[in-house]
């Protein structure tokens, strides 16, 4: 029986499954196809870092090595729901609530000082950030709005706020001292091992030994430079309080887990320096860092002396009243931009500060105009250059807007998201080299105490099969492709080289590909939109991230509705299914009113590509009308609008499956490819279409009240069942298909 892998991840989507996964495996197991779970959650991946030493009992398998193995062979057939890319204080969150459970994991350590807390932070670190995405990338990805999905967001556009041109929103970025400005790159001329060393006057500390290099390789080393960084925040601190402006910082502290909590760190201080400057040392003693953000620290404050936490309370209130107004995660709850790290990620909160007409929320809970602070250069003017047109040209229409599909580099660990094991907080002066098996220095940098370096790596292949990607979504297509490529860019210039290498390897006769800077880039891609047109951007590892919420959230209200294909390098394939960035805030309302939000719509699209994908290389031609007709019943879900709604007791993502099942029963029962097939699914859509409004009764009359789940990170499994499958009828029809 073919097989396809469908991941158990987190929060909302986690809760979809329970719901939206008996639809599926009944499904398909009337075309052979057998749909399996791995369970790649946050707390399914602690419990794998620890499994050697918990009881027997306690151990779990680790699924995103497996996966990981199978992603690198033709079998590889994954479907990637959207997973929690954990900061510290999310990371120690679950390990509370395993402990809770009854989980026998150690305290994470926050300064490890014994053998055994140096073992136990190891395992938390390799469970931290972006921990699964690069294993599971062993191809590039190829995202776009399906056609069907672009209709309906111009049919039923989502709202947008309007711009005004004098509106004081802006963002501000390093102009010299950041990783862009200070990034060197190399390609490799020959396989190779290098090391990267720190040189001082007191003598060689080697930071990282035995880094395997291919020839064609390119690897990057940069540095940002904290005393730059510092006069930048001040800077952006004072211009926000004469500006009369939110103050508020975009970064990507869960992805780029080392160097962006730091950053995050530094964020905080400037905006409350007296509260670091009279009580830094004790707040430090304690394990109380602003890299955690200001939360962290209100929090943890019960662990110092009643007179030191009383006066941090009252420094944090007057840093407040001198600093300027700060952006708002929650006002009702006091929130602000600079508690969470996690709250802020640049990715999402960019694009819904323009999607709302450039405005944040300051402590009142009033709409307020902002400076976007987005520390590093390298993509900040992607930003820039939108908000600089929205003031210019106004919002952009979703009834008449086109579209900005990405093909983007990051198979094997390419570029940014790739360099978490080779970023280094600098200690003293000194000299930052890496130094080829010769001992010839490739790339130098002069640092100082607290500049934060990194080393990025890029692989030749992955690269090359980029760019054949670019070709092939270009031609396939046939609308224009842009390579998002700053020749004033170090790491830039030796892709645009290969770029330029490969491009005449592939047809490219009559298409328009171009390599133009991201902020050129940008620039061409939204005069298009407005002109209702389609540009492929095609990008590096973070730009692809970037832009793939961007442009759809500008688009279709959400980055969930995009369908994200990656043909892996090996001839699997991986099928992710949108973002996951406003799933805590689902799962809140679920345990508060039974009612959850969350779309499933990105799951329905990469199931569908699935099936396809089962059929061509397993020869299952069930498999293809599976997929075929649930991209069908995906087309009358959307044009009969029965997506999910925001309001507890209205549909919501169980009433929105139960839709979705009966289109798709109706499909298979009508289609003639298969004549079985047809007659197995036929008395399923004549019972979902006599038994509808029982079904619809069933689902609705739960709402309401709050349920329980056992747990928010590592939820009771029957628990969840008895609330995402409420229905005793549609369960009972489903039963059926496994008779």
């Amino acid at each position: 029986m073919a097989t396809i892998i469908y991941t158990h991840t987190d929060e909302a989507p986690m809760l979809a499954t329970h719901s939206f996964l008996p639809v599926v495996q009944a499904f398909a197991s009337k075309a052979g196809v057998e749909v399996e779970t791995r369970d790649i959650s946050l707390a399914g991946r602690i419990i794998a870092a620890f499994s050697d030493v918990l009881p027997e009992e306690q151990r779990g398998a680790d699924a995103l090595a497996e996966l990981g193995a199978l992603a690198k062979t033709p079998e590889a057939n994954i479907i990637k729901l959207p997973n929690i890319s954990a900061s510290v204080p999310q990371l120690k969150a679950v390990v509370a609530e395993l402990q809770a459970q009854g989980v026998a994991l150690p305290d994470f350590p926050d300064e490890p000082s014994t053998a055994a807390e140096r073992d136990a932070r190891a395992r938390y670190d390799s469970v931290k950030g972006s921990a699964v995405n690069p294993v599971l990338r062993e191809g590039n990805s190829d995202r776009r709005a399906p056609r069907s999905v672009k209709e309906y967001a111009r049919k039923h556009p989502h709202s947008m706020g309007a711009w005004k041109s004098d509106s004081k929103t802006d963002v501000a970025t390093m102009t010299a001292g950041d990783f862009f400005h200070n990034e060197k790159s190399v390609t490799m001329p020959a396989d190779d091992v290098l090391q990267i060393r720190l040189v001082t006057d007191d003598g060689v500390t080697v930071l990282k030994d035995g880094l395997k290099v291919l020839a064609g390789e390119i690897v990057d080393g940069t540095f940002m430079s904290a005393k730059a960084l510092d006069a930048f925040l001040a800077e952006q601190v004072a211009r926000a309080k004469h500006e009369g402006v939110l103050f508020s910082a975009h970064l990507k502290a869960t992805m780029m887990k080392v160097s962006d909590p730091i950053i995050f760190g530094h964020v905080v201080r400037a905006v409350l320096p007296e509260v670091f400057s009279t009580y830094g040392e004790q707040l430090a003693a304690a394990g109380l860092t602003p890299d955690n953000g200001l939360g962290g620290i209100l929090a943890g404050l019960d662990t110092l002396p009643a007179d030191v936490a009383d006066g941090v309370r009252a420094a944090v209130k007057d840093g407040f009243e001198a600093a300027p107004q700060i952006a708002m995660v929650d006002s009702d709850k006091g929130i602000t931009n600079l508690h969470v790290p996690s709250d802020v990620i640049v990715d999402a909160s960019m694009p819904a500060m323009i999607r709302g007409g450039g405005i944040m929320w300051d402590a009142d809970g009033n709409a307020a105009e902002t400076l976007a602070v987005i520390p590093d250069s390298s993509y900040a003017g992607v930003y820039k250059t939108v908000v600089d047109d929205c003031k210019a040209n106004g919002a952009f229409d979703p009834t008449t807007m086109g579209s900005v599909p990405n093909v983007g580099l990051m198979a094997q660990k390419a570029e940014e998201y790739g360099s978490h094991d080779k970023t280094f907080v600098i200690p003293a002066v000194g000299s930052v080299e890496v130094v080829n098996s010769a001992g010839n220095v490739i790339i130098q940098h002069d640092v100082e105490p607290g500049d934060i370096w990194r080393a990025c790596q890029a692989k030749d292949i992955p690269v090359r099969d980029w760019v054949r990607l670019a070709v092939e979504r270009a031609r396939l297509s046939d609308t224009p492709a842009i390579f998002w490529l700053d020749e004033a860019r170090a790491h830039d210039a030796e892709l645009i080289a290969k770029v330029n290498d490969e491009l005449p390897k592939h047809d490219t006769d009559g298409l328009d590909i171009r390599i133009l800077s991201p902020n050129d880039a940008t620039k061409v891609s939204i005069d298009r939109i407005r002109e209702g047109l389609d540009t492929i951007s095609v990008t590096g590892n973070v730009l692809r991230d970037y832009n793939t919420d961007l442009f759809p959230i500008l688009e279709l209200g959400t980055s969930a509705k995009m369908l994200s294909v990656v043909p892996l390098l090996a001839g699997g394939g991986l099928f992710e299914t949108g973002a996951g960035g406003s799933a805590p805030k689902h799962v809140q309302q679920l345990i508060e009113q039974n009612h959850l939000r969350w779309d499933s719509l990105g799951e329905f699209m990469a199931l569908a590509e699935s099936f396809r994908h089962l059929a061509r290389v397993a020869d299952n031609r069930r498999a293809a009308v599976l997929g075929e007709t649930l991209d069908a019943a995906t087309a009358t879900f959307l044009g009969e609008n029965k997506s999910p709604s925001r309001k507890a007791g209205e549909r919501d993502n169980r009433g929105s499956h139960y839709w979705l099942a009966r289109y798709w029963a109706e499909e298979l029962a009508q289609q003639t490819d298969d004549a079985p097939l047809a007659a197995a699914l036929k008395p399923i859509a004549e019972k979902f279409e006599a038994q509808s409004d029982q079904i619809e009764k069933e689902l609705l009359e739960v709402q309401g009240s709050s349920v329980d789940l056992g747990g928010y990170y590592r939820p009771d499994e029957a628990k969840v069942d008895a609330v995402m499958r409420p229905s005793a009828t549609l369960n009972s029809i489903l039963n059926t298909l496994h008779d």
